[in-house]
């Protein structure tokens, strides 16, 4: 007889931390949904970047490779 495999462990909302709603996963909500996209659009959550990298090389830069 085939032992049935444990129930997998429930998620839970990124922002309030009750359990996620199939229709609006990762959330819980719409209301939660919307609160996340919110916080991108005005820049409350930002990925971290190199501003090093983005810096265009001067032409010094070129007369010294050549």
């Amino acid at each position: 007889m085939a032992e049935t495999p444990p129930p997998a462990p429930t998620k839970t909302c990124p922002l309030c931390g009750k359990p996620t709603s199939p229709r609006h996963q990762p959330f819980c909500s719409q209301r939660c949904a919307t609160i996340d996209l919110a916080r991108w659009i005005t820049g409350n959550y930002r990925v971290p970047a190199d501003d090093a990298a983005d810096e265009e090389p001067s032409p010094s830069d070129d007369e010294e490779a050549g």
